[in-house]
C-alpha cells in the first residue's frame, strides 16, 4: 500500500513539475531562441544546401561551448548584480568596453538589417505584399513593443515566440532525409580542408554563440533581479544555491533549444536541397523556395513562418543588447522596465539600432553582404569577448565564492582557441 500511495503521489506531482519547471525557464530559454535568429536560419540552410547532413556533427561539437559561454555570462550577471559592459567598465580600462560596444553596436545594426530584410521578404513569398512595405511596419512594431511595454510582458511574449521554432522540427520530418545518414552524420565527424567547408564552420561557431547574446544574458538576469525588487547593484550581488541551479537549468534549457534547430534547419535542406544538386542558396528565402517544390507547400510554409517569428525574437535581443551595453558603458540610467521619459538615452540607442539596420534595406544593401558582414564582424568579437567573460567569470573579486567551476572555465578557453584557429585557418587555406 505505501508503494501505491508513492507512485500515486509522483503521477499527481509530475505535471506540477513540469509546470514549476516551464515556469522558472527565463532569459536562458529567449536567449536560446534568439540565437536562431534568420541570419543564423540562413547560415543553417547554406550549411544543409552546401554540405547536406556531412556538418551535422557540428551541433554535438558547438554545443558544450556555447552553453558554457552562456553560462558563465548568466552567473556574472547574476552574482555581480550589473550587466557585462558594466562589470567590464569596473574592471577594464575604458578604450577596451568601448572598442567592444562600438563593435558590438556594427555588427548588430547590420544584424538587424539583415534579420528585418529576411522577414520582410518571407511576408511577401506569403501574401505577395511588396517587402518594402513590411520593412518598416515590422521594425515599428517592435521599437512600440520594447519601448511601452513593461519587461514582464515583453519577457512573457518573448517566451511564447520561442513555439514558432518548432515549425523546424516540422519541416524536416515532412522532407523525409534517410534517417541511417542522418545519425551517421551527426556522431561521425566529417571534415574537409577546403576554404568553403572551413568558413561554413566559422560561420556555424559565429551564429551559434554570438556578442550580442553575451551582453543580453547578463543583462536580463539583471532585470530578472530588478523585477524581484532589488533595484541596487548592492541588493543584487550574491546568489544563492538555488538561484544558481535555476540559472543553469534555464540557459541549459536555451542553449539545447537553439542547438534543436540548428540540428533540424541542417537536416531539413540537406534533405531536399543539398540531394537535388540545389546548392546554390544564400538566404532563408531562397531556401523556403526551393523546399516547395521538394517537399511540398505545407514545409515551405512552416520553414516561411518560422523566418517571421525568429525575425521577431533575434531582432528586439540585438537591439536590446545594444542599448544595454550602451547604458552601462555611460553609466545611463536603463532598463526594459523604466518608462521612457525615465531612460530616453537607453530607448534612443534601442530605436536607433533598429532604424540604421531598417536604412540599410531601403539603400538596397545585399542581404548576402550584410549577413557576411555581420559574421566577420562577430567572428573577430567573440574570441576575446569570450576571453574577458571567462576572466571576469572567474575573478574571486567578481564573483566572490561563485567563481567558474574548472570545466566552465576550460570550455571557455577551448571556444577562444576553437573559434581563433577557425578564423585563421580560413586565411591560410
Amino acid at each position: 500500500m505505501p508503494e501505491r500511495r508513492t507512485i500515486r503521489q509522483n503521477l499527481i506531482d509530475r505535471p506540477r513539475r513540469v509546470r514549476r519547471f516551464f515556469a522558472g525557464l527565463g532569459p536562458g530559454l529567449i536567449t536560446g531562441a534568439a540565437d536562431d535568429d534568420p541570419s543564423g536560419i540562413s547560415t543553417y540552410s547554406v550549411t544543409g544546401a552546401s554540405f547536406g547532413f556531412h556538418q551535422l556533427w557540428t551541433v554535438i561539437f558547438s554545443f558544450p561551448m556555447m552553453a558554457a559561454v552562456q553560462l558563465m555570462c548568466a552567473r556574472l550577471g547574476m552574482v555581480s548584480g550589473m550587466g557585462l559592459a558594466g562589470v567590464i567598465r569596473q574592471r577594464y580600462p575604458k578604450w577596451v568596453l568601448l572598442t567592444a560596444c562600438a563593435l558590438l553596436a556594427v555588427a548588430n545594426t547590420v544584424n538587424i538589417g539583415a534579420d528585418l530584410g529576411g522577414m520582410a521578404a518571407a511576408m511577401e513569398m506569403i501574401t505577395h505584399v511588396p517587402a518594402f512595405i513590411w520593412n518598416p511596419l515590422f521594425a515599428g512594431l517592435i521599437v512600440v513593443l520594447m519601448i511601452w511595454s513593461r519587461y514582464r510582458y515583453i519577457a512573457r511574449v518573448f517566451k511564447w515566440l520561442t513555439l514558432v521554432l518548432f515549425a523546424y522540427v516540422a519541416a524536416a520530418f515532412l522532407a523525409r532525409p534517410r534517417w541511417g545518414e542522418v545519425l551517421f552524420s551527426t556522431f561521425v565527424p566529417h571534415i574537409e580542408l577546403t576554404r568553403n567547408y572551413l568558413a561554413t564552420f566559422v560561420a556555424i561557431l559565429g551564429t551559434t554563440i554570438s556578442p550580442y547574446l553575451f551582453f543580453w544574458q547578463a543583462a536580463q538576469e539583471v532585470e530578472e533581479e530588478r523585477a524581484l525588487g532589488r533595484r541596487t547593484v548592492k541588493s543584487r550581488k550574491g546568489a544563492s544555491d538555488e538561484e544558481i541551479r535555476r540559472c543553469r537549468a534555464d540557459v541549459l534549457t536555451g542553449m539545447a533549444f537553439a542547438g534543436v534547430v540548428m540540428y533540424f534547419i541542417i537536416l531539413t535542406t540537406g534533405a531536399t536541397l543539398y540531394v537535388s544538386g540545389q546548392r546554390d542558396i544564400e538566404t532563408a528565402r531562397d531556401a523556403a523556395e526551393a523546399l516547395r517544390p521538394l517537399a511540398g507547400p505545407l514545409a515551405y510554409l512552416l520553414f516561411t513562418v518560422g523566418i517571421v517569428g525568429t525575425g521577431m525574437l533575434g531582432v528586439p535581443v540585438l537591439a536590446g543588447s545594444a542599448a544595454y551595453a550602451a547604458a552601462e558603458a555611460m553609466h545611463w540610467r536603463g532598463s526594459l522596465d523604466d518608462r521612457p521619459r525615465l531612460a530616453r538615452k537607453f530607448y534612443a540607442v534601442l530605436a536607433a539600432a533598429v532604424l540604421l539596420g531598417l536604412s540599410l534595406d531601403f539603400f538596397r544593401v545585399n542581404a548576402v553582404r550584410m549577413l557576411f558582414l555581420a559574421a566577420v564582424v562577430n567572428g573577430v568579437l567573440a574570441p576575446p569577448l569570450v576571453a574577458i567573460v571567462t576572466l571576469l567569470s572567474s575573478d574571486p573579486a567578481v564573483m566572490g565564492d561563485r567563481v567558474n567551476p574548472p570545466v566552465l572555465k576550460w570550455l571557455g578557453w577551448a571556444t577562444v582557441v576553437v573559434m581563433g584557429a577557425g578564423s585563421i585557418a580560413i586565411i591560410f587555406v
